[in-house]
């Protein structure tokens, strides 16, 4: 029962019962990943169930989530920074290969990253890395949580 929301994050992020949204955002949800082997993982999930890619919706809600997703990539990267000195920097992505609905990855990157994958896309690491429990969402990264949605706060104030 407890992981029913996996099967409609965002139908459970509207009903304000998935457990990794960390913010509200103009036209989505701001959620911390499932996996953390790079802590500070987070996605954008659109706030429209049945949106399958960015192109399905309207020009002016195309561009909010897309300024949702620069703002949640600033977040992390400001989090990210200050928690580990060893952060690199943020790639941002819209796939759509897995999931059947618009959402955007958020990943940090960190100099202590194995060299061999470093300079490539995570989807690179190995599967265990994505089922490994020692990797997943849990109250360790409350902290992390906080930061985000800290600085998810403070740049929305700014603007």
């Amino acid at each position: 029962m407890a992981d029913d929301w996996r099967t409609d994050r965002i139908g459970a992020a509207l009903r304000g019962e998935n457990p990794t949204v960390l913010r509200r955002l103009d036209a989505g949800f701001a959620v911390i990943g499932d996996v953390q082997f790079l802590p500070g993982y987070s996605v954008l999930l659109v706030d429209e169930p049945g949106v399958l890619r960015l192109s399905d919706l309207p020009r002016s809600r195309r561009l909010a989530f897309l300024a949702d997703m620069d703002r949640l990539g600033e977040a992390v990267e400001r989090a990210c920074r200050r928690l580990d000195p060893a952060f690199r920097r943020v790639n941002l992505e819209i796939l759509g290969n897995t999931d059947p609905f618009l959402h955007a990855h958020v990943w940090p990157r960190f100099a202590w990253e194995p060299d061999a994958l470093a300079g490539k896309p995570v989807w690179l690491y190995p599967q265990g890395h994505w089922r490994d429990a020692r990797f997943g969402l849990g109250p360790r990264h409350g902290a992390l949580r906080e930061a985000i949605g800290g600085e998810l706060d403070r740049l929305r104030s700014a603007e």
